[in-house]
């Protein structure tokens, strides 16, 4: 009997196989997790609890099964639970001629990441009441179409009554907004647009809905025709209207709603540019507005609807629209009626003549689909729906059977993060809420939701200040809380108490816990999470005992110094198998009866025979192939006194000789044996028989007579070999003593050598591949002899040695194709646990340091592309660098490369940097297709290093390989080589399993969230088996469509089958709206098979994203599509593309069993739909595809055809095309600042053919007929998003020839040219942005300007005399309170933000209510082919009080001269450089200038007085190379000296390696300079507080310690006051209390370096009360806009970064934009950027003030 005995053991089991196969394990999520309250526990994931006894010793934060198992009681295990109630249900009555459902109201609590199900039921009867209203287009072009419907309302009704017996009908008309540029203004055409029409309306109900048949038609006769100008209609104001107007239309609650839709043109949407024209800005309001007569009225002030709110609207009130339309307009309602869940789309013909058949088939589709939609849900709550009974359609609705009643299963989420930001930390309105679930045609269900947040119930009733805690902390749910400054259960232990080291230093030594933890309350907790271990953490679980050069012989793992096996293993490193398998002999005893067995091999009694195999067995054929030799010197001395063994040990042979005048024949005995006898040079012979086993009493026989030949010089010869050694050491003795020369050469003998030498610890190495967990091996080398200093040592290894020339042929096939290198490196920098964490905030920002300084030193590699696959670890048995980084990543590049990627690395080693990547010298690897090189370092002192040697193992390798490891040189150090070569035989045995998918294709609805793939393992030897997986992008898109994985997948022994998960993500609106119903897929790859293992067909899979039916549906076209039948031939294996070209893709295969007869190949763009592929017929497995786009990813597969039809495809094989040099460079645009000063921009190549990585920028002056005068100005801007260039000091009205071209990975390509006049250009005085990342140039500086940095962040100013801001010449009117466009202009401008006088000055005015852009924004518009309208001159009251509070004077003192605009360095040496500056701004006489400078770590300040304000430069001589100095420049005038300028430079120069102040002649020298944190963002939190945060510097000088803020006021009046921020975060806040209302503050920030200071970022901002409604915030990660913040202070932004993520609208895309701080900036919007901004708001559907429309 089982017995409840056996059931703990099968839950156990149960539990064990859960925690194995479930992905991330639940429990470890609880236990691991870094948790310091109840409530944090609590959030972690819906299955944590928390023990709050007293008592309870182990970790509080687990599962409640765990807690309760650990000890806990079970009424201090606190969980939160979940809970879901309905609150109102009513049954369906089926008899009832309604939509009906049930439930009604829910109440439902989640916990985050927790869900739940229940049953919705949805009743539509057979029958129901429907209400038709018809919504028609009046402009001029629809008359026939109104004609003919007069004809037909009589048809119209007749087909109502026939679909149901309770119907209404009613009409509207609709044309278009009464404004320009959409209706002619003119006084004549608004009576009569054209003849016998109406005058023009935007939309207008005719007919209510109504059941009188005869009022409808006699209405509808007395109806005329209107007109407009453009060819898009307002209809989506009518549809707006229709909706909300519910009592005006006359919609009845319980029926069914069906709107008519008839018109021939397209529509006008939000934001879609007109309305910008026609000064319309305010968003739809969404509310009814129809006068008494049914009317439109609010045309004039509401833009149109937005695509995504008529969806809702319209779901809302249970409409369902019918699109009728003309074949004109058909495209673009065929996209547009796929966003609404349950629509029909008919084409009309011309005259509608076709509508009452239209209406008829769409009322029959249309009832037969039901849509269920979740509405009103909040952020951190996912609903979806689903049926077994009913299939779900295209777009997303359910195919229903009218008369039944539908059941449906409804699943609640609630998540637990949303963007990185856990769902507890967001609003309350993201929490919880009111969810109404409403099918198309009935209220539906409302269900009140929330997610449980709440604070732990213990957390609430916490003892201050307890006893319990020795009054230093708050006992809190079961435990002690400590204060800063003590630790311990109990608080005891004082954290900065000296005195407490004292338990942690172990006996002997005097750094406490070994210097490899820290010393808490008395007990050392050790670094390296498990690295270090013991009371003293004394143990490094890195250096446990090694079998192979594997870590406990891969079979267990270290612990406290000594090696843990794993079951079935012992041994000192695990290498000794418990299992007696391998002792069995033949006949299935150990070890033949003749020994023992232990460690997995048979110890034999008997050890002196030569055979006996390793079961203790006799090996017969050994003994045949060994007898001869064995008993050979036995014979010897028994017969004839000579040999070895002559004398007494002969008596040790165990046979007697007999000697005979005859032997046997050869084949007659068992061995025939004869040798020569060293003393005589005779042979003598002698057999054997028997069994071959002489025993003690056996004889051989032994021919009498010995075989002598006669003498020969080989008598003298012999004598003469010995004594010619003997000379030879002779002269060698000689040559040391006397010869010099030969005695230096002598020491370079390992013999001879007095100093130290180093080499491999072992010569050889044998591994099996199924066994290997690696596919690298750590060789140790030794250094012996003296241990003092440092040697470097260079080494290689070479794969394949059993195949000579094999790495020589393989380099010389196609070098210039693209291989893989593998680059290892270490930093200058500790490892830390985060870093080994794909995914951790730190590791992802190293890799990202690292790949752009690799990248910057390998750009120079010709054809080498971006580093990639960057990961991290430590290098075990390294010497003292043990615990920094190494840094592994790979380099795709030409195979011809590969020397010069060897030179570059090494000579960048040696100097210790890359680019400004910091590493160790005296360590790399560069590992190519079959060999590798690299260096190790013996630091002083060090006796053993690992080399770390790649394996190169791969499928196609010979059963039995050879790698050779050689040590090459010593270049560092005096040590000699010693053991220089290691062998490494790698065998490769039969597979363990072969591990592949189950099929090349998976289809996953995104509905389910995750995508399962599961994987399979056919085993051939049971034992473990290892595979790498990871993801990669096709048409679905890494953390938008899903989220990328990687890792391992382990096969334990007797496992067949393991499942991928990857996690699906929602669908965004945007993404619905702009992808368009494109099929989404990512691939899947398995590689580096491990244990033995071998990758099967198919070893890549394609998941295909979206519902079951869709993909289904696609897949049966694409079926429909395809040739006939399949035949028998299997799929062609190994698909393998190359790309031959930048138009050029070969395409390979190996044929698939069988005999084909040719083979069909399908190619296409990826990302492009399968059905838009090119095919291809090849009688051979290769193809050449041709005219293909340039740097383009392509994906084909293959198939064979014979008699009987084609076959399978192979697997997708995707392949990129090479960079071709891009196209000329987009329009030049020119912004005249003056006649000497030009703002140059252009536009990206329209083909750019590559990445672009530079332009070139020219210049020069030309003469009349347009040819250059001199030689032209040449500027590189090396990085390609800055694609602007400022141009100063030209010469006054002369003519220069500009021309711009780009460069990609190809090359240069044609230029860009244009000629202008500077003079000849209007001049725009307004706010020119001069930001430090825009390059500025001096035309007038010679070679010496080549090399420049530049520091400003002010706006060239308006002429002096000027005291308001500088904008266009263009007048602002506010009119109301907002502003308006003044027409037309060529460069009206909004000014958002005025510009303060101070350098980084920004102020609002409270009376300004528009949304802010960035500091001292200037939005320009040309107007064109527009009316200007004239407006009062006057200015309001509002405009004068912006123009006061502009014109404030920040400086301290009337006449003070202000800062110095900009500082501007220009290198003229390594250790010169020329300073030049920009004249202040001074109502005085100005009387010269003080220049400072001094090295930025502090030292001795310099001072240069300039008496001449004429001059704005000076040359600094005597600098410092590479030494970073602070420069400080500001003007004097009669009232005292000004504010200053302040700028970081750097020389950068190559130097001398014995003299590190001394730059080599002739060597390069550039500038460099540390930037400033990053914009500087203010939120107001009260009257008389903020919080400001700002962004690392991209380029700090030096590791970041933290950030020293000032706040002083700007007008001066008050201390300056000066916060600390410690840590280097990405982003870093600081809230600044006691501030006062409408006072202007300047605040400056500066980084705190291991340098210094770096230089500041400076903002000013004043906090003031806003009369009317808060600003919107802008810049959320949700998209442009965000909803407005509720409060009387605004959050108001002087400096600020747009959201970096792309505008997407209409399936067109839009580059990130990015608004920098520094002064004003200035952006020409075209017509096409104000409609994308605004279309995005619309969009994403989102709330914003009405007062950033009217901007």
């Amino acid at each position: 009997m089982a017995g409840p005995c056996s059931c703990p053991w099968v839950k156990l089991l149960l539990a064990v196989m859960l925690s194995v196969s479930l992905p991330g394990n639940m429990a470890n999520r609880c236990k691991k997790a870094q948790v310091k309250s109840c409530t944090e526990c609590i959030r972690v994931d819906k299955s944590c609890a928390y023990c709050t006894d007293e008592l309870f010793k182990e970790r509080r934060c687990n599962t409640q099964e765990e807690l309760l198992a650990a000890g806990c009681r079970r009424e201090s295990v606190l969980v939160m639970e979940s809970s879901l109630e309905i609150t109102e249900e009513t049954r369906i009555d089926t008899t009832l001629h309604r939509s009906q459902v049930s439930p009604q109201g829910l109440h439902v609590r989640l916990r985050p990441g927790e869900e739940q199900h229940f049953a919705f039921e949805v009743f539509e009867p057979l029958e129901s009441p429907v209400d038709l209203y018809i919504l028609m287009d009046f402009s001029n072009s629809m008359s026939d179409d109104l004609d003919n419907l007069k004809q037909m309302g009589q048809n119209l009704a007749k087909i109502l009554s026939q679909l149901t017996s309770d119907y209404t009908i009613g009409f509207g008309k609709f044309v278009d907004k009464v404004s320009v540029p959409q209706t002619d203004m003119r006084p004549e055409k608004l009576k009569e647009p054209w003849p016998n029409s109406d005058p023009p309306f935007s939309f207008k109900n005719v007919i209510s809905l109504t059941n009188d048949v005869t009022e409808f038609w006699n209405k509808l006769q007395g109806e005329r025709i209107s007109g407009n100008l453009d060819a898009p209609e307002g209809g989506f104001d009518a549809i707006l209207q229709t909706a909300v107007c519910t009592r005006a239309i006359g919609w009845r609650p319980d029926s069914t709603h069906l709107l008519v839709f008839s018109t021939e043109s397209a529509f006008h949407y939000e934001a879609d540019g007109v309305n910008v024209l026609a000064g319309i800005m305010n968003r739809n309001d969404e509310k009814c507005h129809l006068d008494a007569t049914g009317t439109y009225t609010q045309y004039k002030t509401q833009d149109y609807p937005s695509v995504p709110t008529l969806v809702r609207l319209l779901a809302k009130h249970n409409i369902i629209p019918i699109f009728a339309v003309t074949n004109y307009s058909y495209s673009y309602y065929e996209k547009l009626h796929t966003y609404f869940p349950v629509s029909s789309l008919g084409v009309l013909q011309e005259d509608s003549s076709n509508i009452v058949d239209l209406l008829e088939e769409a009322f029959y589709r249309i009832r037969s689909n039901l849509d269920i939609r979740a509405l009103d849900s909040p952020r951190g709550l996912r609903t979806e729906v689903t049926s077994k009974m009913f299939q779900k359609t295209e777009t997303g609705s359910f195919s229903i059977r009218r008369g039944e009643v539908g059941t449906y299963d409804v699943q609640l989420r609630a998540v637990e993060d949303i963007d990185g930001t856990h769902v507890c930390q967001l609003a309350e309105e993201d929490q919880r809420g009111s969810i109404h679930l409403k099918p198309s045609f009935s209220n539906g269900l409302q269900m009140d939701v929330g997610i449980i947040c709440d604070v732990c119930p213990c957390e609430l009733q916490k003892e201050v200040r307890s006893a319990r805690c020795h009054y230093r902390g708050d006992f809190m749910c079961g435990h002690c809380v400590c204060n800063e400054g003590w630790s311990g259960k109990t608080c005891n232990c004082s954290t900065g108490s000296l005195s407490d080291t004292q338990p942690c230093i172990r006996e002997g030594e005097d750094k406490p816990c070994s210097g490899h933890g820290e010393c808490q309350c008395g007990r050392c907790v050790c670094y390296g999470e498990g690295r270090y271990e013991g009371h003293f953490c004394e143990y490094d679980n890195f250096q446990c005992p090694r079998t192979s050069g594997f870590l406990c012989n891969d079979r267990g793992r270290c612990s406290m110094g000594q090696c843990v096996c794993e079951p079935g293993w012992t041994g000192r490193s695990c290498d000794c198998p418990l299992s007696n398998a391998t002792c069995v002999d033949s006949n299935g005893g150990i070890c033949n009866g003749r020994g023992f067995c232990e460690c997995g091999r048979c110890h034999c009694n008997n050890q002196q025979s030569l055979y006996i195999d390793t079961t203790c067995e006799i090996n017969y054929s050994a003994i045949r192939l060994g007898l001869c030799e064995d008993l050979r010197s036995c014979v010897q001395c028994q017969a004839w006194g000579t040999g070895e063994k002559k004398g007494r040990t002969c008596e040790e042979c165990s046979f007697k000789v007999k000697m005979v005048d005859e032997l046997k024949k050869a084949e007659e005995v068992v061995e025939y044996c004869s040798f020569r006898d060293e003393d005589d040079d005779c042979t003598y012979s002698y057999t054997v028989e028997g069994d071959g086993s002489p025993g003690p009493n056996s004889t051989v026989l032994v021919h009498r007579k010995k075989d002598c030949p006669p003498h020969t010089f080989w008598s003298w010869l012999i004598p003469l070999l010995i004594f010619l050694p003997l000379l030879l050491a002779l002269l060698l003795l000689f040559c040391c003593k006397y010869c010099a020369c030969c005695k230096a050469c002598l020491g370079l003998l390992p013999c001879c050598s007095r100093g130290h030498m180093v080499g491999f610890k072992e010569d050889h190495y044998m591994l099996r591949e199924n066994l290997m967990a690696s596919d690298h091996l750590d060789t140790p080398m030794l250094r012996s002899g003296n241990l003092k200093g440092r040697d470097m040592v260079r080494w290689k290894i070479t794969n394949n040695v059993q195949r000579p020339g094999f790495a020589t042929h393989a380099a010389s096939t196609n070098p210039t194709e693209l291989v893989p290198y593998g680059l290892s490196l270490r930093l200058a920098r500790l490892c830390t646990e985060n870093l080994m964490k794909p995914g951790t905030r730190e590791c992802d920002q190293l890799r990202q340091e690292v790949e752009e300084n690799l990248n910057e030193v390998y750009r120079q590699v010709n054809g080498a592309h971006k580093l990639q696959q960057t990961k991290f670890r430590q290098q075990p048995n390294a010497g003292k660098k043990q615990d920094h980084t190494i840094v592994d990543t790979v380099l795709m590049a030409p195979r011809s490369a590969k020397q010069t990627l060897l030179k570059l690395t090494e000579k960048q080693v040696e100097q210790g940097a890359f680019h400004e990547l910091k590493v160790a010298p005296g360590y790399y690897t560069l590992t190519a297709e079959q060999d590798a090189r690299g260096m190790v370092e013996f630091q002083e002192g060090v006796e053993l290093v690992d080399v770390r040697v790649p394996l190169f193992i791969r499928p196609e390798d010979d059963d039995e390989k050879q790698l050779l490891v050689e040590a090459i040189d010593v270049p560092v150090g005096t040590a000699t080589l010693g053991r220089r070569l290691v062998n490494i035989t790698i065998i490769k045995e039969q597979a363990s399993g072969v591990v592949s998918f189950e099929q090349p294709e998976y289809t996953a609805s995104r509905g389910e969230q995750v995508a399962r793939i599961p994987v399979i393992r056919h085993i051939l030897d049971n034992g473990k088996s290892q595979v790498s997986y990871r993801t990669q992008d096709n048409t679905a898109q890494g953390n938008r469509d899903y989220v990328p994985v990687e890792g391992e997948l382990l096969f334990h022994p007797g496992e067949t089958w393991k499942e991928l998960q990857v996690k699906l993500l929602e669908l965004q609106e945007v993404d619905a709206l702009l992808r368009g119903r494109q099929i989404r897929r990512f691939h899947v790859q398995l590689s580096n098979p491990k244990f033995g293992a071998r990758l099967g067909q198919p070893n890549s899979a394609t998941v295909i994203i979206g519902e079951q039916d869709e993909v289904d549906r696609s897949l049966i076209n694409q079926t429909l599509s395809s040739p006939p039948p399949r035949g028998d031939l299997g799929a062609p294996q190994n698909p393998n593309a190359k790309a031959a070209g930048s138009r050029k893709i070969h395409f390979n295969w190996l044929p698939p069993p069988g005999k084909p007869m040719g083979y069909r190949v399908k190619y296409w763009i990826q990302g492009d739909s399968e059905s838009e592929a090119h095919l291809l017929d090849s009688k051979v497995p290769s193809v050449e595809l041709t005219n293909l786009y340039p740097y383009c990813d392509y994906e084909m597969k293959v198939c064979a055809y014979g008699a009987q039809g084609e076959g399978p495809y192979s697997s997708l094989v995707s392949c990129r095309t090479h960079q071709e040099v891009p196209s000329e460079p987009g329009r030049l645009a020119f912004n005249v600042v003056s006649s000497t000063v030009t703002q140059l921009s252009w536009a990206e190549p329209a083909e750019t053919n590559g990445e672009i990585t530079a332009y070139e920028v020219c210049y020069g002056l030309v003469n009349e007929d347009n040819r250059p005068i001199g030689p032209m100005k040449k500027v590189l801007v090396d990085n390609p998003k800055n694609r602007m260039l400022l141009i100063e000091n030209l010469r006054e009205s002369q003519p220069y020839r500009y021309t711009v071209k780009a460069r990609n990975g190809a090359g240069w390509g044609p230029e860009r040219e244009a000629i202008i006049n500077l003079a000849t250009q209007p001049k725009r005085p307004m706010s020119i942005p001069i930001i430090p990342d825009i390059p500025i140039v001096d035309a007038q500086g010679g070679e010496d300007y080549e090399s420049f940095l530049m520091y400003s962040d002010d706006v060239l100013r308006s002429p002096a005399s000027s005291q308001r801001p500088s904008v266009s010449d263009d007048t602002e009117h506010l009119v109301n309170g907002r502003m308006d466009f003044a027409y037309p202009g060529s460069a009206n401008s909004l000014h958002r933000m005025t510009a303060a006088t101070a350098a980084y000055g920004t102020h609002l005015s409270p009376q300004l209510s528009h949304r802010v852009l960035s500091s001292s924004s200037t939005l320009t518009r040309d107007y064109h082919s527009l009316t200007r309208t004239d407006h009062s001159a006057a200015l309001t009251r509002d405009y004068s009080t912006l123009t006061s509070l502009s014109s404030q004077d920040s400086r301290g003192a009337v006449g003070v001269p202000d800062t110095p605009t900009r500082l501007v360095f220009s290198a003229l040496g390594p250790t010169s450089l020329k300073v030049s500056w920009q004249e202040p701004q001074c109502d005085r006489v100005l009387l010269g200038y003080s220049v400072e400078y001094q090295l930025l770590n502090g030292g001795e300040l310099h001072r240069l007085n300039i008496s001449n304000p004429g001059q704005t430069s000076v040359v600094v001589e005597d600098l410092l190379p590479n030494h970073s100095y602070v420069f400080r420049v500001r003007g004097q005038s009669q009232e005292g000296w000004g504010r200053e300028r302040e700028g970081v430079i750097t020389i950068e120069s190559q130097v001398h390696p014995q003299s590190p102040l001394c730059p080599l002649p002739g060597s390069a020298f550039t500038l460099s300079t540390p930037s400033a944190p990053g914009p500087l963002v203010f939120t107001a939190l009260s009257p008389d507080s903020l919080q400001l945060s700002w962004e690392r510097p991209r380029r700090p000088n030096g590791d970041i310690l933290g950030y020293l803020v000032t706040c002083e006021m700007a007008q001066g009046g008050g201390p300056a006051t000066t916060f600390r921020v410690d840590g280097d975060n990405l982003e870093s806040r600081l809230t600044v209390p006691g501030l006062s209302e409408n006072v202007p503050y300047k605040f400056k920030v500066q980084a705190r370096t291991t340098e210094g200071f770096g230089p500041e970022r400076e903002g000013i901002i004043t906090i003031e009360s806003q009369d009317g409604g808060p600003f919107p915030q802008l810049g959320s990660h949700s998209g442009l806009f965000q909803n407005p913040l509720q409060g009387e202070y605004s959050s108001i932004t002087t400096t600020h970064t747009s959201s970096t993520e792309p505008f997407l609208m209409d399936g067109l895309t839009l580059g990130s934009q990015r608004l920098e701080a520094g002064g004003s900036l200035t952006r020409h919007v075209t017509q096409e950027f104000v409609s994308r901004t605004l279309t995005t708001s619309g969009t994403l559907n989102t709330q914003v003030d009405q007062q950033f429309f009217h901007t």
